[in-house]
């Protein structure tokens, strides 16, 4: 057999390339450009000619034509043109090296092997292995063939003959064969082939469940009340050991500890003014303050200027 490109980045089957199927009917697999990604027109070019050049007239000679064309040369050529983008040089590189497969099973194979992808990329240049599996001797993924990674991941090297079949597992999940939930999310359901995992609750870091008091670790800013809920801190918090303001462990910013608690500094009180612009009032806020154009005037070009009147016309 001869020998694999050196570099395979990539396995996609390529176009059909029998008499086109009925409309609305599943194409016959395809074959593919396994040394590059191909651009999605081989299907598109076969798709393409298969109806090349009808469109009306004589019925009769249209299918007869159609018919030669469906098999021709011609049409091959133009599959064959369409497999791979002009700048993919080792899918062209590819295609060019091994013209003489495709042309074999073109004009005498297509028949008993109808799946060119599993003939030529898998079987003859072995470049590419069936779904599932990676590997130079397609060996199945972790959690088998049918369910890499049991659905929850992604198999390096499926369908290559490169990759070492590990797992990547979905955010969801970990564990070699993304079986287990990640923190964050707990088991819906679990068997030896199928996981399912959900998000908890807002307040949970890891959790058994879908509700607060069902968190085995609180996330930062919420704290275990004495319900075993996870609630979140006080607003003037930065950390708690408890709900209120005089749980707090620091005060957050706009914040002062007083009498044991976290109270709104007003900084509209304070001896230097917050706010100095010319006509301009201060407003307090929870943890903060703004500045406003003081009544009978409005907000121009990073001014407060005297609201313009208009007369109403009798």
């Amino acid at each position: 057999r001869p020998r694999a490109p050196p570099a395979v980045t990539s396995c996609r089957p390529l176009p059909p390339a029998g008499p086109r199927a009925p409309e609305g009917a599943a194409q016959p697999a395809a074959p593919h450009s396994p040394a590059g990604r191909p651009r999605g027109r081989p299907t598109e070019g076969a798709a393409d000619t298969a109806k090349k050049n009808f469109g009306g007239g004589n019925t009769a000679w249209e299918e007869k034509t159609l018919s030669k064309y469906e098999s021709s040369e011609i049409r091959l050529v133009e599959i064959i043109e369409n497999l791979c983008d002009s700048s993919n040089f080792e899918c062209n590189n590819m295609v060019e090296e091994h013209e003489e497969h495709l042309e074999k099973w073109w004009f005498r194979l297509k028949k008993k092997y109808p799946d060119l992808f599993k003939w030529f990329c898998i079987e003859m240049i072995e470049v590419c292995c069936p779904a599932g599996t990676y590997g130079p001797d397609c060996l199945a993924c972790r959690g088998g063939s049918e369910r890499p990674c049991h659905g929850n991941g992604r198999c390096d090297g499926d369908g290559t003959r490169d990759g070492d079949g590990s797992c990547s597992c979905d955010k969801e999940y970990t564990g070699d064969f993304c079986l287990d939930c990640s923190n964050g999310y707990y088991s819906t359901l679990k068997n030896e082939t199928h996981s399912v995992c959900t998000a908890c609750h807002a307040a949970c870091k890891t959790c058994t469940g879908s509700s607060n008091k069902d968190c085995q670790d609180c996330k930062e800013g919420w704290i275990k009340n004495e319900a075993a809920a996870c609630v979140v801190c006080d607003a003037s918090c930065v950390g708690c050991t408890g709900e209120g303001s005089d749980k707090c462990k620091t005060c957050a910013s706009g914040y002062i500890k007083e009498e044991e608690k976290c109270t709104d500094i007003d900084e509209c009180n304070l001896p230097e003014k917050a706010c100095i612009r010319e006509n301009e009032d201060c407003v307090n806020t929870k943890g903060s303050y703004k500045c406003v154009c003081s009544e009978g005037f409005e907000e121009k070009d990073g001014t407060c200027v005297q609201t313009v009147k208009t007369g109403k016309w009798l």
